[in-house]
This record gives C-alpha cells, structure tokens and sequence, in this order.
C-alpha cells in the first residue's frame, strides 16, 4: 500500500511517499511555509509527480491546529480524497491507557505504532524534536504516556532571547571538554546537559515494574547529535514517525474506514 504521510510539527513539516515502511520520497520545511491550501499543494510539488499519483491517500499527524484547515483543503484538492488526520480515535495498532487519550499528539502515537511494530515492547521512545518527549510502551503493547521536556533548540534560543549578552547560536561545530568561547561553552552544556537530562529519564522510567529490558529507540532532527557519546543502546531511526504514519493509514484502510473526526458512513 502506497500513502502520503505528513508530520507537522512547531518548527518544521516533513512528508512523504511511503510504499509499506519503505520511504520512496521526501522533503521538509518550515510549518510557517504551507498554512493555506495553496501552500499545501506548493509543497507537495517538492516530490516526484509519479510518486504522488501513485498514492491511495493521505494521513497526517499534526501538533499545530491553525493549519491543518489549509492542510486538509491541499490534500483533499490534490488526491481527491481526504486525508486521515490521526487522533486516539484511529486504529494505532497499540492499545492506549492513559486518562485523557484525545491529550496525547498525533506524532507521539505514531511514534508508539512505529516503535511497537520495529522493536516489539516494552519500549521507549525518544523524539529530538522542538520539544523532547519521550513516550512508553509497556509489555502487551500498552501506550501508557511518557514525559516531554525542553527540546535543544527551546533551550539555546532562551539563552539568546532572555540574557543580554549570550548569542543565538548553532549546534553544529566542536564540543571540546572546557568552552574557550561563549559559543562554545554554550554548546558544551547544550550537548552535555541534555545527555545528562536523557541519561536520568532513561533511569527514571525503566526503573519501574517491566521497564527494565525496554528497547530505546530515538527520532527526531537533533537524536543523532545530542545522543552522540551516550553510552545508552538507543537504535536511531530518522524516520519513524512516518513508519508510524504508514502503519496508522494501512490499519485504517484494511478497517474499511476513515477517521478524520466523523466516521464515514457506510
């Protein structure tokens, strides 16, 4: 089976041709680059044309509600069909248990499904994203909730935005053992204090009941450089939440419906 998978995060959007798990192809941008629906069909002009007119629909997972109007309208114009946005109400493939399941983002069940499918569970996820959540899967497949934190990028543009005198800086460049410049000294704690803050989680969650052999896995734009140097077995895939995506779309299609809110009628 052949989809469109969308992730719209806070600071960026990736789509995706996908055939099963299979990315076929790919692009990212800014989310503030494709509110309206004709932004959205813009965007989808980054992917090959053959690729797109192989797909059988579209599905989405979103964390930024003022946009997915104009994400609905694009995709419904382009395929012809509407897309599947995923909430709790779909078929995840994980059973949920967690007080208020409509609360948890789009991406963090897909992250779930994807993860459940890969790795089997128990299972932690770990997503490097604008914000660093971290979601739980226990024996059985059982969604449980997880623990979410400051992303990399909250944490130096913060720096920048509430001090005088420290710079907006990037991540990228040497992380030597003492800082020999502000930026520098910057991106030590940046790098150090976040390992430092994904160590303790790790303890933290898989000292529970069950927890103890929980396969680590990571996703995200920034897991390859903050978990570099960790001495933690996570197995990192930059593309699981669109596996995850996939799964979601595949498992309602096979269901025979399509939820985007209303279920269909028959």
């Amino acid at each position: 089976m052949t989809c469109l998978v969308v992730d719209i995060g806070n600071t960026s959007t990736s789509i995706a041709v996908m055939r099963g798990r299979r990315v076929l192809s790919f692009a990212h941008f800014p989310t503030r680059s494709a509110v309206t629906s004709a932004g959205v069909r813009a965007r989808l002009q980054r992917l090959p044309a053959r690729s797109v007119r192989s797909v059988e629909g579209a599905v989405v997972a979103s964390v930024v509600p003022a946009v997915n109007a104009g994400w609905r309208a694009g995709l419904t114009a382009a395929l012809g069909r509407a897309p599947l946005f995923v909430t709790n109400r779909a078929r995840l493939g994980v059973k949920v248990s967690y007080p208020r399941p409509r609360m948890i983002g789009a991406d963090r069940l897909a992250n779930a499904s994807a993860a459940l499918e890969l790795f089997g569970a128990p299972a932690m996820v770990a997503d490097f994203g604008t914000a660093l959540t971290f979601d739980i899967l226990r024996e059985g497949g059982v969604y449980v909730g997880g623990v979410i934190a400051p992303g990399l990028p909250l944490m130096v543009d913060y720096l920048a935005e509430r001090t005088a005198l420290l710079p907006r800086i990037s991540l990228r460049g040497r992380v030597g053992r003492v800082g020999r410049s502000t930026a520098g000294a910057m991106r030590i704690g940046a790098r150090v204090g976040y390992r430092g803050m994904v160590r303790e989680v790790v303890k933290h969650v898989c000292s529970g009941p069950g927890m103890q052999r929980a396969k680590l896995c990571a996703t995200g734009g920034y897991a390859r450089w903050a978990l570099s140097g960790l001495d933690l077995p996570f197995v990192i895939d930059p593309y699981l939440t669109l596996r995850g995506l996939a799964r979601i779309f595949e498992l309602n299609q096979d269901a025979g419906r399509q939820v985007s809110g209303v279920r269909r009628r028959r």
